[in-house]
Order: structure tokens, then sequence, then C-alpha cells
């Protein structure tokens, strides 16, 4: 997976064209399996027991920055649908590291469930301790941020229409201190200006400790802050805002609460885009018993350890090339201490 194979047919290849690397590391005296036995295996084996065993060894080899932003967010993996069979295509909350770009655990979403239930599942499964872990709109529930406070961590929740009270009390909040620029109450702000590829980007951030009289807000496990985010953006076809608004357990500088907000989509961009870009995880049409899940598990593992060697002077997809056929290079990326 690390050097470019994305089939049982492609790793019964690379394998068979290794031989001499691998009888480095392995008996390879009775040859290579078949692409049969690799689908059987990755078929059977359980997703529950395989990946944590890869995450471990992934910990053991770069150690997680305390304190760094855990983005969680959900994938759907467009191509794993069978018609045949009924089965849908399978949906999965990730974990990201932000900080040091590794995957740190995935789990399924329910055919009959969404990301809220799954979302507690992740985090008993993955060690957020000491983490900020941020999640968009859809995981603002009481119960995961109670969760994830549980396990050690803070949080930093998107909040939108499906927290109703909680949403037009923090909206009502800013649009009243905005009017005379926060000259009744103590805020934490950062402004950012970019100027790339033919448009601008503002960015303004706003943070403040969690009003007394604020709806809704007992509910939230130690709830310590609310934060608004406003983003405007001049393009040649029209200008365009967007603001978003927050809730936190943890209070933080202004310059902080940016870039947890601007780490969150760096699971988007670092993981996910390069899952689909580099991986072809979107166009995969791997789909019976575990495979899926354990082909996903793999990417991710993979996708962590590329990101991690960077000797090689280019993006992912390179590197992929390079360790295709550099033996060295291999080894680096996967026994990169």
């Amino acid at each position: 997976m690390i050097a470019g194979a994305d089939d049982f047919v492609a790793i019964a290849k690379f394998a068979n064209t290794k031989k001499e690397w691998f009888s480095k590391f392995l008996d390879m005296t009775a040859g290579v399996p078949s692409h049969d036995r690799f689908n059987a295996i990755l078929n059977a084996v359980k997703p529950e027991e395989f990946e944590p065993m890869l995450l471990e060894w992934i910990t053991q080899l770069h150690k997680i920055t305390d304190g760094q932003v855990i983005a969680i967010d959900g994938k759907t993996l467009r191509r794993s649908y069978d018609t045949a069979t009924g089965k849908a295509a399978i949906h999965m909350v990730s974990a990201w590291a932000t900080a040091n770009h590794i995957s740190l655990g995935q789990t399924v979403v329910d055919a009959k469930s969404n990301e809220i239930t799954a979302i507690p599942k992740l985090l008993e499964i993955i060690d957020v301790s000491g983490g900020l872990v941020t999640i968009d709109a859809m995981g603002c529930q009481t119960e995961i941020a109670a969760k994830i406070v549980d396990e050690g961590a803070d949080y930093c929740l998107a909040v939108k229409g499906n927290q109703p009270t909680l949403h037009e009390g923090i909206k009502a909040f800013f649009l009243d201190h905005l009017e005379d620029d926060f000259a009744r109450i103590e805020v934490f702000e950062h402004h950012t200006k970019e100027t790339d590829h033919g448009r601008v980007d503002e960015r303004s951030y706003y943070l403040c400790k969690v009003p007394s009289d604020l709806p809704d807000a007992s509910r939230w496990k130690n709830l310590s802050a609310i934060g608004m985010s406003i983003n405007n953006t001049e393009r040649r076809k029209g200008d365009e805002i967007a603001v978003r608004y927050y809730i936190l357990s943890k209070t933080l500088e202004g310059e902080s609460f940016a870039c947890a907000v601007r780490n969150h989509w760096g699971i988007e961009n670092s993981c996910h885009w390069q899952l689909d870009v580099t991986f072809g995880e979107d166009q995969c049409r791997i789909r019976k018993g575990h495979g899926d899940e354990n082909f996903s598990t793999l990417r991710r593992t993979a996708l962590s350890l590329l990101k991690q060697e960077k000797t090689a002077k280019c993006g992912v997809k390179n590197r992929r090339l390079t360790a295709g056929w550099d033996d060295d290079y291999m080894e680096k990326v996967v026994f990169s201490r």
C-alpha cells in the first residue's frame, strides 16, 4: 500500500517483484501467496482486531504531540456499495492528529445509525487525552462533549441549527457585543488576511468566556467559552461572508482558537483529499467481507507513514512512487524512528 499497490492483485505483484527485499524480514521460502489468499485473509480479519495493532505500531514510531488538535470527521467510501447484495457504501468516522499528520483511528458508521453514535465508539478506541478534539456541527451533542471530557481531552465543537437554543443564544451574544467592539466584555481575538489565486480572505476570530445567562449552557459538560469566526472572501464574481459559532471546554487565546478552527479542516485537506487523489479511495471497488474496512485502515496507515518520512522533497504521490522502486526509501518509510 505504501508503494502504490491499491488492490489484492497489485499487492501480490509487488510482493513477487520484491521477494529479495522481503526476505530480509520474512521467511520467503514458500514464496508469495496468491492475490486470492490476500483477498481471503483481508476479508476475514476483524477490523476491530486489525486496526489497533497498526495504530499501536504507528504511535510507537511517532509520538503524538500533547495538546494538539485532533480533528474528527466522516467520509464515505463511495464505491464500496454492492448492488447484488444490497450493501450500502460504508461511511467511516476518522480521527486525525493535525500537527503530526497521523491517523489515530476510525470506526464504521452502522448502516442504521449515523455519526452521532459512531463518534463515542471512536473515542473509546483512541487516546485523545491532552488534546483538543474538534468536530463539525453533526458531533455537537451533549453526550459527545461529556465523552471527550471523560477521556481527558478538551473540545471545540461547531454549533449550528441542530442545537437551536444554543445557536441562537451564541449568535445573539456576539451580535450584541460586535456593536460596540466588545467594549463591555473581555474578548480574545485574532485577525488574518491572505491573498491567493485571485481572491482575498479576511478572517476574524473572537472568543469569550461563557456568559452566565447563555441559554442551554448548563447541559454541556465543562463548557468554558464560546467562539465566532467570520470569513470574508473577495472574488471577482462577488464577495462571500461565512459566520460560524463554537463552544469550547477550554478558554484559548485568540490565535490558538483560530488555529483550532483552521486545523480542523486538516482532516479534509491532508487526509481525505489525499486518500481520494493519491490512493484512489473513492474509486476502490473492494467490498466483500471486511476487505473495504481493512483496506481503508491500510490506506490511512500508509498515508501516516508517508507523511512522516520527508527526506524525499516531494508530495505524497511521488513518495509512493519512490517507495515503489527505491528499497532504501521504502525501509525509511516503514522503519523510520
